[in-house]
């Protein structure tokens, strides 16, 4: 069984930002890494397309190796 350690309570000031679970979709999608495990048959490319179409968003790379073995 794992044991979560605190090593000292403290509220976060809203000025500087908010828990995840409280934050916009579009906050979310402008800082954040979406892990993909890509289908073999259509190319990287192809893939990082259908995610900028499906989300609605303008900035999307992907890096690393996509094509699976």
């Amino acid at each position: 069984m794992s044991r979560l350690l605190v090593r000292e309570e403290a509220e976060t000031n809203p000025a500087y930002g908010s828990p995840p679970e409280e934050r916009a979709i579009k906050d979310l999608l402008n800082t954040s890494i979406i892990v993909l495990d890509k289908p073999r048959g259509p190319s990287s490319h192809t893939v990082t397309k259908w995610v900028r179409s499906i989300l609605g968003i303008k900035r999307v790379g992907h890096c690393g190796t996509l094509e699976g073995g």
